[in-house]
């Protein structure tokens, strides 16, 4: 398992956290920031042609301040329906699935509706 020593040390003050043993391997496809708060960051920072890590650094900071909640509440959000895509795909390539997950979700949310009235 690979862990940045920083993120290690810096859990050993915080005993309540999950311990490092039982974190799940790195899955871009499971992280909210992986798959969508980054790529809107990204927009940003790199809107424009930037002259060193400093300014790199400034827009990061600028744009994580700038970022919608809304859109870090629909990534966190989507994480529980990718998490049952995953374990319907057995751990494989699952994004393929998320349409069809969705859809599903919609229609039995309209039937219960048009069942309970609400």
């Amino acid at each position: 398992m690979h862990r940045a020593h920083d993120t290690d040390e810096m859990l050993k003050e915080a005993p309540d956290f999950i311990p490092p043993t039982l974190w799940p391997p790195n899955r871009p496809d499971l992280n909210p920031v992986d798959y969508k708060i980054w790529s809107v960051m990204q927009e940003k920072v790199y809107k424009h042609h930037m002259k060193n890590i400093s300014e790199l650094q400034e827009r990061v900071v600028a744009a994580w301040d700038e970022l919608d909640q809304r859109i870090i509440d629909a990534a966190v959000g989507q994480w529980r329906t990718r998490l049952h895509a995953c374990v319907k795909a057995l751990g494989g390539h699952f994004e393929h699935l998320l349409y069809h997950i969705s859809c599903t979700y919609v229609i039995a949310k309209y039937r219960d509706i048009n069942t309970n009235g609400y």
